[in-house]
């Protein structure tokens, strides 16, 4: 039995629903994505090691999610709960893997650590941001397996 590395996590309130507004539901009106939709689809991503959400943990939050509609670009920072988690990497991923799935593909997402949240962010970052590697992990079938997961969600 493998042991934790963070068995007993700090577990915070998750933030309300937000109201849909009639405009948001007309698909006559244009609506920008804005950082609480983005957030909204992120916060509910399992963490790998916990049978909790990202936003429970406080590893998302609402006010490191910054979106430009106008220039295509979505930038998240994200913080482990501990500097020295081995999960960053697959979280981070499961963050990036879940935007290119639900947002337009004319969105460049970013996907980062926290600076100064672990111990490894300069080399963690350099990966998420490298295209070819974030591919490449992704024909891996046992890490996709564990990346959709996290992204199974769960009931709330």
């Amino acid at each position: 039995m493998t042991s934790l590395e963070n068995a007993n996590p700090l577990v915070f309130q998750r933030s309300k629903e937000r109201a849909i507004l009639p405009e948001e539901e007309d698909d006559n009106v244009i609506d920008k994505i804005d950082s609480r939709e983005v957030f909204d689809m992120i916060r509910g991503i399992n963490d790998p090691e916990h049978p909790l959400t990202l936003e429970e943990l406080n590893v998302l939050e609402e006010s490191k999610v910054t979106v430009n509609d106008d220039d295509n670009s979505v930038h998240i920072f994200f913080t482990p709960t501990i500097p020295h988690c081995s999960m960053a990497t697959l979280i981070g991923l499961a963050i990036r893997v879940k935007l290119l799935r639900v947002l337009p593909a004319r969105f460049k997402v970013d996907v980062e650590l926290t600076p100064g949240s672990h111990t490894s962010d300069v080399a963690i970052n350099k990966q998420l941001a490298d295209k070819e590697r974030v591919a490449a992990a992704l024909e891996n079938a046992h890490l996709l397996n564990v990346v959709n997961q996290c992204l199974g969600g769960r009931a709330k």
